[in-house]
């Protein structure tokens, strides 16, 4: 009897370190490393940036732990990223769409809208399947996490989950360069964290649900005896991080027995690498002190901490304390009319089953999400559609943000207070953007010319506060280089030479073709490049 109460004792004797060790990062441990990472990051990251280190993370990381951060930060790091999406037109890199998701992720966390940024939507470009996923596994990862991070709208869920799934190898895990044809490879320890990161909100699919058995599995396996992981042979505070942000987002509890070694949690083995000020080590050792050590501890354990304590994963970001744009950050240009406003977007993501391959492309989309421009009916735009004078006063006052209130009727006969296009008409011709064929006639239903667009566009250039005048030296030579240049109207000449001088129009072509009706692409990229000179997008 003796021998067996021994027995039992010594039982639990030897099962006690990894019960009590499970626990062995207190909740004020946690909560104490939590605050004085924040406080570090406010300290050595006064000045947030577009970029991986002393940007984003750092934004997602104080945003996501609730610590108390002057809102004037956060609009701070708005305003970096308009500027830098202004300067880039948009494009935050050609091949790498990391980049967008990043900075979507920063954006939202920071409760700012990215499909309105310096009137670019940046979810857009996660909207190309074959460019997102260029860089390898990477970029499925984290474009699933950025759309998902404030559910936005995008027809490609299906396709980035099944490109995951498919790079998934033998041994349950994922890494870098893995691209399914050899499933031999040897997985890592971040790209699987990273995996299940994105594949969290789709885990009651079958198919998904295996591939996460599988990967869990994979990394309860390799987890080393100090309840960490290596990364190329070397133990890191990284490579922790993303493992402990992906189980925590598929609900696992950082005590779960699977990812318990010796006593040790992946939280414990995070606060290993702490120093006293805050941050965190690259390694044990003391080596590799660096700033993108300390934002992923950070963040990684703000992932826990949300956890325990029942909040939104750490990148289910539909808690984020919304934040309006504060002072005026699409200002156009000094000399504008005070009538002139920035048009805001109001239906993001808009896009027509006939403009995904045009030229004119962007510019189609930019208009429409702002409603300066639609379609014409089956999700249409109709791109080579001739465009009437009327519908060209309607374009011109939206883009330009008019709204008219107080304005006189049209003074034209042929424009009938009871037409669809009488206020517009009337706006444009009150600020002089158009005038009539006679004293008493507009002609709303006539389509407009390429060289009556350039006229009209350069007096609404002119009211956005550009400088339209043109000299007749100027005239000549920026004309003279089109073999039809003598066709041009005396009055559209000035204006003309404006639009190609300014970038609107395109001085590439061979001809003008003054009196060649324009087309509804045209009209838009013409608009398009007016309002972006303009600083009104």
């Amino acid at each position: 009897m003796k021998k067996r109460v021994i027995a039992i004792l010594l039982a639990l004797v030897l099962t006690l370190p990894t019960l009590s060790g499970a626990f062995a990062a207190s909740k004020s441990d946690l909560d104490s490393a939590v605050t004085g990472a924040a406080a570090y990051m406010l300290k050595t990251v006064k000045k947030t940036e577009v970029g991986s280190v002393g940007g984003e993370w750092a934004v997602i990381g104080l945003a996501r732990s609730g610590y108390d951060v002057p809102d004037a930060y956060y609009e701070a790091y708005y305003k970096a990223v308009e500027k830098y999406v202004r300067d880039s037109k948009g494009v935050l890199h050609d091949k790498k769409y990391t980049e967008y998701s990043r900075v979507i992720l920063g954006l939202t966390a920071a409760g700012y809208d990215p499909r309105d940024v310096g009137g670019y939507d940046l979810t857009a470009p996660l909207g190309d399947f074959e460019k997102t996923i260029w860089q390898g596994i990477n970029g499925p990862i984290w474009a699933l996490i950025a759309l998902d991070s404030g559910n936005y709208a995008s027809a490609l869920r299906d396709k980035y989950i099944a490109e995951i799934l498919r790079r998934q190898l033998d041994d349950g895990g994922w890494n870098l360069t893995a691209d399914g044809s050899n499933p031999k490879e040897n997985s890592s320890s971040d790209l699987t964290g990273m995996a299940l990161q994105a594949l969290a909100n789709y885990a009651d699919r079958p198919d998904v649900k295996a591939a996460v058995d599988r990967a869990l599995a994979y990394l309860s396996k390799t987890q080393n005896a100090g309840g960490g992981y290596s990364f190329a042979g070397d133990v890191s505070s990284e490579s922790v991080v993303q493992v402990l942000v992906g189980i925590t987002a598929l609900g696992v509890s950082v005590d779960d027995p699977r990812f318990v070694k010796n006593g040790k949690t992946l939280v414990d083995n995070i606060l290993s690498f702490k120093n006293a000020d805050g941050s965190f080590n690259h390694t044990t050792d003391g080596s590799g002190n660096s700033q993108m050590s300390t934002e992923q501890a950070f963040y990684g354990l703000v992932a826990a901490q949300r956890a325990r304590d029942g909040r939104n994963a750490l990148y289910n970001m539909s808690d984020a304390v919304k934040r309006g744009v504060t002072g005026d950050t699409a200002p156009g240009l000094p000399g504008k009319h005070a009538d002139v406003n920035a048009v805001p977007v109001t239906k993001p993501s808009t896009t027509f089953d006939d403009v995904k391959n045009h030229a004119n492309k962007a510019a189609i989309e930019a208009l429409a999400a702002r409603e300066v421009v639609g379609g014409k009916g089956d999700n249409n735009f109709d791109p080579n559609g001739n465009v009437t004078r009327a519908e060209f006063a309607a374009i011109a006052t939206r883009g330009l943000g008019l709204a008219g209130g107080g304005v006189p009727d049209a003074p034209f006969a042929d424009v009938a207070g009871a037409q669809w296009y009488a206020k517009p008409v009337a706006v444009a011709a009150h600020y002089g953007i158009v005038k009539g064929t006679s004293a008493t006639t507009f002609n709303p239903t006539g389509n407009i010319t390429r060289q009556d667009a350039a006229v009209m566009v350069a007096r609404a250039a002119k009211l956005a506060g550009l400088d339209t005048a043109q000299s007749d030296a100027q005239i000549r030579d920026t004309l003279a280089q089109f073999g039809d240049y003598r066709t041009v109207a005396d009055y559209a000449k000035e204006s003309l030479a404006f639009c190609y001088a300014a970038g609107i129009l395109d001085d590439s072509e061979f001809d003008i073709e003054p009196a060649k009706a324009a087309t509804r692409a045209e009209i838009a990229e013409m608009v398009y490049r007016l309002l972006d000179k303009a600083e009104l997008l």
